[in-house]
């Protein structure tokens, strides 16, 4: 039978047995007489009975001679032989009322059972509640939070930085509140709607917007929560959810980090074809065909990992619509700021416009913890109000670590360190189009940082040039030069520069073709663009071992010419060098008003020609205040 499930057959069996259990006791009662015992020892003496059982209540046997009710066995209660004496030949009928404890032998069992299940029943759902493998009831239910219409709070208003953004999501909002004037037209709404962006840039937040916004039942779940333990689970999730979708229409399902879920399925018999994640992976697909936008429910979906997505799931049809949630530009870190400053107590004079240019790179999340950091800088000063310097301390403190002043170094060491910091100070002072140098300090941060020089950028950048590439490499450079020159041998102090330095050179030939002797070829290209991680960087393509030199020479040419003009500015303006790290050391820190006085014979350097060609140093002297905002 199509509709015979097991729930049945065990429904069938249970009632069979009752049935058989009942019969079987009326047949019996229908046999059995009760007599008193009185009658019982008239019987005995009449040797009409046979057979006898005897148990600590009761007698059983059988009767010889049929009664009347043609009953043949017969049963009474058991009676103390000393009690039966004094009623024996009295003519009395007497017996023993036996007291009936079923219901308290039923709940001398019953009772610890249910209390056992119910201590295990709560102890289970309490697991289950904490993600772990209990609540075996419930295992494929789905597991996304359900916010009520008046549960999300959070507005486009709450949301900054990315206006592109929230333009293409409007329409996604027009459509819940209003679909009918989509449906005039014919048109209908993407099923699927990804947003990809770096971490941290509010997609999440976003997505509660656009909730918020229509005012709609929101479903909010991450791709890791399908899987489970057990296999099939995952699929049944996916399934419960869009049923709870359905039930709640018009509504939005959320899935944060659908890379977890929806990663790339591996070709042949590389995976078994039976792995979980693909079985829930195609169920999502399934369900993603099987309903339309007209039913109200439209799914939103986060990831900073685009390129592991499969491609079945990022089809016309389905996610069909990406929506880029990038850094926020100098615009969007001020609107960000103004939300987040209003949940502290900031000076109404704070230049948010300086703040805004000294984060550049910063995401929506990086600013907030901005703001909390400065918040906290103002309490350890004692402050009724956040203030600008304490943003810059916050800044310093995301970008350099915290402060180690318990590291106490010893001369020698602060020596090198400070003529080091000094380096990369007057090497970057001296190079045209550099950014701006906000603090030089010989006092240790982070994990083992011994010092740093902070250079912020104040405008957002999108492009840079060769020999602005080549700058860089050459201020890096700075520190191990002025150690050279000062000292006649360099430390270990450089490391974390020289890991730089490669980079950005080998980027340069690899990446950018800006190798004369190579050309215009690309021998590397980044694998992730969102994540900045030393295990997503590059894929390089097949080359020959005659390219693989020529690359390595390139490289090599690269980092001598930036180590040559390096050099050359540090020789050139040695007594500034000197002068310098003798002040850093008394003062240890020196901020960006010292640095310009220090700065004020600054020889520039000057590129002169085309690149291959001789550059020297600039001899003439221009005005400090320009000199120092060009250059610093």
């Amino acid at each position: 039978m199509a509709g015979f499930r097991m729930n049945d057959a065990i429904l069938m069996l249970v009632i069979f047995v009752t049935t058989f259990w009942l019969q079987s006791l009326w047949v019996e009662s229908s046999q059995v007489a009760g007599i008193t015992y009185s009658e019982f020892q008239k019987m005995v003496k009449e040797k009409s009975v046979d057979n006898l059982i005897f148990s600590d209540r009761y007698i059983r046997g059988d009767i010889k001679n049929p009664r009347e009710d043609k009953r043949t066995r017969f049963v009474t209660s058991r009676l103390e032989p000393e009690v039966a004496k004094e009623f024996e030949g009295s003519g009395l009928k007497y017996s023993r009322e036996v007291e009936s404890t079923i219901f308290r032998d039923i709940l001398s069992w019953t009772v610890p059972t249910l209390l056992l299940l119910g201590v295990w029943m709560y102890f289970s759902k309490k697991m289950y509640e904490k993600g772990g493998v209990g609540g075996l009831m419930s295992v494929g239910k789905s597991k996304a939070k359900l916010y009520a219409e008046q549960d999300v709070k959070v507005t486009f208003d709450d949301v900054a930085g990315v206006d592109e953004a929230k333009e293409e999501l409007k329409e996604v909002i027009e459509f819940l509140r209003n679909p009918k004037e989509f449906e005039k037209l014919g048109a209908r709404m993407p099923k699927g709607i990804l947003l990809i962006g770096p971490p941290g840039t509010g997609k999440t937040m976003l997505a509660k917007a656009v909730a918020g916004e229509a005012h709609v039942t929101f479903f909010s779940i991450s791709g890791s929560e399908f899987v489970e333990l057990f296999v099939g689970v995952g699929a049944a999730r996916v399934r419960d959810l869009f049923e709870q979708a359905r039930k709640q229409a018009p509504c939005i399902i959320f899935i944060d980090e659908l890379d977890a879920l929806g990663r790339v399925r591996a070709p042949g018999m590389i995976s078994g074809g039976h792995d979980e994640k693909e079985q829930t992976l195609n169920q999502l697909l399934a369900e993603l065909d099987g309903f339309e936008t007209k039913e109200g429910i439209i799914l939103l979906a986060a990831t900073n990992r685009p390129e592991v997505l499969d491609p079945a799931l990022l089809r016309a049809g389905r996610f069909d619509r990406q929506v880029l949630v990038d850094r926020p530009d100098k615009s969007g870190r001020e609107a960000i700021l103004k939300v987040h400053l209003k949940k502290i107590k900031a000076h109404e004079g704070l230049n948010i416009e300086n703040i805004a240019a000294l984060t550049s790179g910063f995401t929506g999340a990086d600013l907030a913890n901005l703001v909390n950091e400065s918040a906290l800088a103002a309490i350890r000063r004692k402050s009724a109000m956040v203030q600008q310097e304490d943003f810059v301390v916050a800044i310093e403190r995301i970008v350099a670590g915290l402060e180690k002043k318990t590291r106490i170094l010893n001369p020698a060491e602060k020596k090198t360190v400070a003529y080091h910091e000094m380096g990369h100070a007057l090497v970057s002072c001296a190079l045209p189009g550099t950014d701006k140098i906000q603090k030089v300090s010989i006092i240790p941060r982070g994990l083992g940082a011994l010092g740093y020089t902070i250079q912020r950028p104040t405008e957002d950048r999108y492009l840079m040039t060769k020999q602005e590439l080549v700058n860089k490499i050459s201020i890096l450079l700075g520190g191990r030069m002025a150690e050279e020159i000062i000292f006649g041998e360099i430390s270990t102090g450089a490391a974390d520069d020289l890991v730089k330095v490669t980079n950005i050179a080998e980027a340069l030939v690899t990446r950018y073709g800006m190798s004369p002797a190579l050309g215009n070829i690309v021998f590397e290209q980044p694998q992730s663009t969102f994540l900045e991680s030393p295990f997503y960087q590059n894929i390089s393509r097949n080359k020959s071992e005659q390219s693989a030199t020529l690359i390595d020479s390139e490289i090599r040419k690269v980092i001598e010419q930036s180590t040559r003009v390096s050099r050359e500015i540090l020789l050139q303006n040695r007594d500034i060098l000197e002068h310098g790290a003798q002040t850093l050391i008394e003062k240890e820190t020196l901020i960006e008003s010292e640095l310009k006085e220090l700065m004020i014979n600054l020889k520039v350097y000057a590129h002169k020609k085309i690149e291959g060609q001789t550059n020297k140093l600039s001899a003439s002297k221009t005005s400090p205040e320009t000199n120092f905002q060009a250059n610093i």
